[in-house]
């Protein structure tokens, strides 16, 4: 019974993140961003756009948001995250991602940073920041 509890709480996490997950950037920033882009940053693997260093703006580790996003745009799950971005950070390659508690604060953090990147379900999203990636 529990494991299909938690299949079907990973299917409905999956439908929501592909039905409205958005990239988000401060409106002084980058316009827009291709799925590999995102994919690299959100792992580690690019850490500067148009010369400039990007500042990745993730939820908490563990939340389900966070579990969503990754799962449609990086494919990876959250240990092979944190796995990754602990071996980034150690090697002096990058630096660990700023953490926030909700898309509320996602926003804020990313609004007032010129050279930040996160995500937020759409129905979070406001003026304060550009849509640069949609899934």
């Amino acid at each position: 019974m529990k494991k299909l509890f938690t299949l079907l709480a990973a299917s409905a996490l999956s439908f929501n993140a592909m039905a409205g997950m958005v990239v988000i950037g401060n409106n002084a920033s980058i316009d827009s961003l291709k799925q590999g882009d995102v994919k690299k940053l959100f792992m580690g693997k690019k850490t500067k756009m148009s010369g400039a260093k990007v500042q990745i703006v993730e939820l908490t580790d563990g939340d389900a948001g966070r579990i969503a996003f990754h799962e449609v745009a990086t494919g990876r799950t959250e240990a092979q995250l944190q796995s990754g971005w602990s071996r980034l950070v150690f090697t002096g390659k990058a630096e660990a991602p700023v953490q926030v508690a909700d898309y509320s604060a996602m926003i804020a953090e990313v609004s007032g940073n010129t050279n930040a990147i996160g995500y937020v379900d759409e129905s979070a999203l406001t003026g304060d920041v550009k849509v640069l990636f949609k899934f």
